[in-house]
């Protein structure tokens, strides 16, 4: 077995501590930095997009937030004519995988390889949002993925002992002691290798040189919503007229491989507050110091923190059957993070839509597998996710205006309270918002003509031909999307299992 990673080994000791993604997202030796195409629901605007290349891929580089999403989402994916995938199907391999530090139960598991934890940091703003939300009737919760989502409180984290808990440091290195296992890094593959309609192999290209590694039983794609319709498009697979437009040689005329493209788009308001907040530690020599020393010795405070600290599901309109809106809440603000923080007490309230109606693609625009794909978000396509982008802003307000959140908060700085209408909520949202990483869809599980897998997620039309990633989604989850994506990968584990050799 040939484990093939483009990028390096996750030696890079920011990756390892919680708070590294501040240093490693844009960085190009472990991000392939990727930046969609000019969006018309954002104003024109193109944004980054930050993808793991590197052992762990974007387990690597996330903000390590663990969320499973709503039991929904899966028993919506089984009524699509994915059998296997309802939630009571999917929940053992979400138990398999986790090592949970509160034990395990009915809903969690104990002594898998991923660690999940919760959260080491806590600052009197985000307490106060979470009594203000409650405020509001949104209930307490300290597990939502136990038996109900719905709720505010404290994420819970990937993280073993304080330090991040990726796929490689989870998975793959225990694993690595395997006589079958071969792990090459600094090996881009460029595309697959079929005999007739059977995949075969890959051409790689490993120190300038191109090289075909055979495989005995299956390829299996893992590249992620990007790179795996990139390969297979690459391959000869995906919309044949799009293929022959790029000079690519259509072996299989598959339309939906790269399309059906979903992300939630961050909206992240911040606020001026009375009451000290990260920034005022990060910008002071001494506190900044003081982080250090603290995350050095007992691996808490800042350091240890994901990229937001509370969460809350809720609903953006009463009526609703099920929360349909996620506040990420952080302690801190910035324009971009990488840069350092605002010099002074604020905090950012970001909120997203759950289940986005648009959909967009991804295309190769040259047969040059060194080219990146055209990537087309098609945010805010849908009148249904602009109704949602405004009044998710208007719920955010209405927690900040609760008490005791509201006795420290001086001001809305963005978007600012002089912005009342829908009209300029929705015009501020075009202007600032931004991906939340969670791009999923574009080799779409199923059984209709748009599907690229069938529900064992076999590339339909081809033999010996897996996909395995969040790109198989064929409707994003409710939530963060790490977790998802390692379920896949476990239930997939099984089903090659099963197989006859």
């Amino acid at each position: 077995m040939a484990l093939l990673e483009a990028g390096g080994r996750d030696w890079n000791p920011w990756i390892h501590v919680p708070v590294g993604y501040f240093k490693t997202m844009h960085d190009p030796r472990v991000d392939w930095c990727y930046r969609t195409a000019p969006d018309p629901g954002l104003e024109g605007r193109s944004i980054e997009w930050p993808r793991g290349k590197v052992l762990g891929g974007s387990s690597a580089l996330n903000g390590l937030l663990y969320i499973r999403g709503q039991r929904e989402d899966y028993d919506h994916w089984q009524s699509l004519g994915n059998g296997g995938w309802s939630y009571q199907d999917v929940l053992p391999y979400f138990k398999r995988s986790e090592d949970q530090e509160r034990g395990a139960d009915q809903y969690h598991g104990a002594g898998g390889p991923l660690g999940v934890s919760d959260i080491r940091i806590r600052r009197k703003i985000c307490d106060q949002f979470i009594q203000s939300a409650i405020a509001l009737d949104i209930p307490a919760n300290d597990d939502f993925n136990g038996l109900d989502q719905e709720g505010v409180g404290y994420f819970q984290l990937t993280l073993r002992r304080g330090l991040r808990c990726s796929t490689a440091t989870g998975f793959l290195k225990p694993a690595r002691k395997r006589a079958n296992l071969t792990v090459l890094t600094g090996a881009r593959v460029t595309r697959v290798e079929f005999e007739g309609r059977t995949a075969v192999g890959v051409r790689v290209l490993v120190g300038g040189e191109q090289r075909t590694i055979r495989a005995r039983a299956e390829v299996v794609l893992s590249a992620g919503a990007i790179g795996s319709p990139q390969l297979l498009q690459l391959s000869g697979v995906g919309p044949g007229a799009i293929l022959r437009d790029q000079g690519i040689d259509v072996l299989h005329d598959l339309p939906g491989v790269g399309e059906n493209l979903q992300d939630h788009l961050q909206i992240r308001s911040v606020y001026t507050c009375s009451i000290p907040t990260l920034n005022d530690e990060v910008n002071n020599f001494f506190r900044r110091m003081g982080i250090g020393i603290q995350f050095i010795l007992t691996r808490s405070g800042p350091m240890s923190m994901g990229a937001s600290q509370v969460c809350a599901f809720t609903r953006s309109e009463p009526g609703l059957n099920r929360p349909d809106i996620q506040f990420h809440i952080q302690p801190l603000s910035s324009d971009n993070p990488g840069h350092g923080l605002d010099h002074f007490s604020a905090f950012t309230s970001s909120v997203c839509q759950l289940r986005p109606e648009s959909r967009g693609h991804v295309r190769v625009q040259s047969p040059d597998p060194m080219a990146s794909p055209t990537i087309f978000a098609n945010y805010l396509d849908s009148p249904v996710d602009r109704q949602v982008a405004v009044a998710g802003v208007r719920v955010g307000r209405r927690i900040a205006r609760a008490a005791p959140l509201s006795q420290s908060v001086i001001d809305e700085r963005e978007p600012g309270w002089a912005l009342e209408s829908d009209d300029e909520i929705l015009a501020w949202v075009r202007a600032r918002a931004t991906t939340i990483y969670h791009p999923v869809g574009t080799c779409k599980m199923g059984l209709g003509t748009d599907a690229v897998v069938d529900p064992r997620l076999r590339v339909r039309g081809i033999d010996r031909l897996m996909v395995v990633d969040a790109s198989i989604m064929p409707t994003i989850v409710s939530g963060n999307t790490n977790a998802p994506t390692i379920m896949i990968a476990e239930k997939a584990a099984d089903m090659m299992r099963e197989r006859p050799a």
